[in-house]
């Protein structure tokens, strides 16, 4: 049954809620803006088509059950009817969100503070009447349960943060913050924002004509699903459009779907609710840990991807392969409906056996073993798989948010914000897996993750090895390690074979596809500043500064950030020497040398504070010490800037010396030789010098 109904009609006398296998409030700026956008330039006297909305009425049976209990007086004393949202949950979440923020803006104007909500209008509709028809009634005649007309089945992380945090119910208490209450929370702000500056410029009047329109020009498509449609594979089909549903949230409507599928004598009632909850509770705690970082919330598919590969065995081929597996191979109904034979002897403990027609023989002993057909996929697997993907979620996190994290011990945390700083590139899975093994110490995941640091610098930030390269071999080694069947150790020496590959049987780094790299740079004018390990060396050379003489002086974000007109790596010798110091000091070489001397490493220096780039071209005095003061000398930058302001005169030579230091201390951290003093003049591109 399909028909064209306006918000209000809707909710006449229907009461909603988010079924558990729904996902989240998932929209962001560009649906809030077109949503926004289409309310604003909508003539107040049209009609506009808004979209499918697809619902589902709730039997007795579940109405009666424990997740209706605040509503129940309203379907059985006010014939209200309960429904689920199977599509079209998204669109309602921001319809709510939007009358709720119009109401707070209507309350906030100064005629109207102090007043009831009974005495406060929008149009002719009091604010009383607005939220009992589209958000919340109390139950008289106590008035103690507040029944909220649309809501979430489940006690969900992101009903508790709705009521309490968007729509203003008090005394919340501590309220568990997802990557979906991150949504809410920024679709209220927005709102906030554009009604603010909406209403400033038009008025209260322009408000009401807003107020109107979502409520009475705006048309939904109704679908009411009737009782033998499979509303799992409906949802599924319809949350193609619009915001499409990321892979995790497919999974665990999948998940739930199959748990409906099992037999009677496969699974218990009991049973079955406890894994359906023990799904939401997996998709809960794995939400929170995605949105935690409310600054840089984590990626739900890059997580389904890595634990994918420690869990199943990883197969090289298209970047999806991970959702066909899941979807497409493991967890189908097809493996819930095929069956097999299994013998139930006198260990076996199982369920009763409702169907008593099943074929049985006697073993040779005379007693009889009895044969039950199994699905192919035991709800047990489902229940393994979902706990596990449970308890790496805050692995996952740790792992991109190691600092000052209480989870992890300092010397941890120092070297996993090595790994984010040097580009983990795929080892995220595999130190992810050495804290799901619980009997992994810290100190071998620490001397996992020294190897892997090491393993990227050398492979590829030196190396200039493929970014794929071994992954299928680190990926297996993850699944592995996970499993059990190697060890910290194994890995280990795996990492230090593969480096290998890059060193002569001295242990000299073969600076050949370096060299070839940088030269390339050259030509294109950047020469060593354009080197993508250039960051993290001077960084970590900067650190080796402060663990001999403490104080910090370059934060790592600054450092990194890119700022128009702004350098955070100098050229000591400048580009475009037209400084007369410059001139003189460099007089000698010639123009091609000059380029090979002002892109050499030993040029190079990390900044404290970025300044801007048209200072670089300042006389070394004036930059070990300016004297209009308008930025920071090296005397007073970074430990690198104070021990470059030691230089009485920066020259070639200067540029060669403290090349050499660089590169010696590359020796010292990575464990690496270059073949000989003449090797490291040609690694620096300083192969004419005497």
């Amino acid at each position: 049954m399909q028909t064209l109904e306006s918000l209000k009609s809707i909710f006449k006398d229907r009461i909603f809620k988010i079924p558990d296998y729904q996902r989240g409030y998932a929209w962001q700026e560009r649906q809030l803006k077109d949503f926004w956008e289409d309310i604003v330039n909508l003539p107040s006297e049209r009609f506009h088509y808004t979209g499918l909305l697809s619902l589902k009425q709730v039997t007795k049976r579940d109405y009666e059950a424990e997740n209706w209990t605040a509503e129940r007086w309203l379907i059985k004393d006010r014939a209200f009817r309960p429904f689920h949202i199977v599509d079209g949950q998204q669109r309602l979440t921001t319809f709510v969100i939007f009358i709720n923020e119009i109401i707070n803006l209507i309350k906030s104007i100064p005629e109207h503070v102090g007043k009831s909500d009974s005495d406060i209008y929008i149009g002719t509709f009091s604010i009383k009447q607005i939220k009992e028809e589209y958000l919340v009634i109390q139950m008289p005649p106590q008035f103690l349960v507040n029944t909220y007309k649309f809501g979430y089945e489940r006690d969900n992380p992101s009903f508790k943060y709705l009521r309490h945090k968007i729509l203003g119910e008090p005394d919340g208490g501590s309220i568990m913050e997802t990557f979906y209450t991150l949504n809410l929370e920024n679709a209220r702000s927005f709102f906030k924002d554009n009604l603010n500056s909406y209403y400033k410029t038009y008025g209260i009047s322009e408000i009401e004509i807003l107020f109107k329109k979502v409520t009475q020009n705006l048309m939904f498509n109704l679908h009411e699903i009737e009782d033998d449609f499979d509303v799992f594979v409906a949802f599924e089909t319809m949350n193609n459009r619009g915001k499409k549903l990321s892979n995790l949230e497919l999974l665990k409507n999948r998940l739930i779907y199959l748990t409906t599928l099992y037999e009677p004598y496969e699974i218990t009632d009991d049973e079955r609710k406890i894994l359906r909850e023990d799904i939401n509770d997996a998709w809960k705690d794995v939400y929170y840990q995605l949105g935690r970082n409310k600054q840089k919330p984590l990626s739900d598919d890059d997580f389904l991807t890595a634990h994918w590969i420690m869990y199943f065995q990883y197969t090289r081929q298209k970047g999806e392969d991970y959702i066909k597996f899941l979807l497409e191979e493991k967890f189908t109904p097809q493996n819930v409906f095929n069956k097999t034979e299994v013998k139930l002897d006198s260990i076996t403990k199982i369920t009763e056996v409702r169907d008593q027609d099943e074929e049985h023989e006697p073993d040779e002993n005379g007693t009889e073993d009895k044969l039950v057909m199994r699905a192919k996929l035991a709800p047990k697997e489902i229940s393994d798989y979902v706990k596990s993907l449970q308890s790496a979620a805050v692995h996952w996190y740790n792992s991109f948010n190691p600092l000052n994290n209480s989870d992890l011990s300092s010397e941890e945390q120092l070297w996993l914000d090595r790994l984010n700083r040097i580009g983990i590139a795929y080892f995220r899975p595999l130190v992810v897996a050495s804290y799901v093994r619980s009997d992994i110490s810290t100190q071998s995941r620490i001397k996992l993750f020294k190897e892997i640091e090491r393993f990227i610098f050398l492979a590829f930030r030196l190396g200039r090895a493929l970014s794929t390269y071994r992954n299928s071999e680190y990926y297996r080694l993850t699944k592995q390690l996970r499993n059990g069947d190697v060890s910290i150790d194994d890995i280990c020496a795996t990492l230090k074979g593969r480096i290998e590959e890059w060193l002569s049987p001295e242990t000299a780094f073969d600076t050949q596809s370096f060299r070839a790299y940088i030269g390339r740079h050259y030509k294109n004018g950047g020469g060593f500043y354009w080197w993508n390990g250039l960051h993290y060396f001077l960084y970590e050379y900067e650190q080796e500064k402060v663990m001999q003489n403490g104080n910090p002086k370059i934060d790592w974000t600054l450092f990194v950030k890119s700022e128009k007109d702004k350098v955070s790596i100098e050229h000591i010798y400048p580009q475009t020497p037209d400084n007369d110091y410059w001139k003189n000091a460099f007089a000698n070489f010639t123009d091609e040398q000059k380029k090979y001397l002002a892109g050499s490493l030993g040029n190079l220096l990390p900044l404290s504070s970025s300044k801007n780039s048209s200072m670089q071209n300042n006389s070394f005095p004036d930059k070990k010490s300016p004297t209009g003061k308008s930025h920071k000398g090296y005397t007073d930058g970074s430990h690198s800037e104070i021990e470059v302001a030691a230089y009485s005169d920066w020259n070639a030579s200067a540029i060669l010396e403290r090349g050499n230091k660089l590169l010696e201390f590359m020796e010292r951290r990575w464990n690496v030789k270059f073949a000989s003093s003449e090797d490291k003049k040609a690694m620096l591109y300083l192969d004419f010098m005497p």
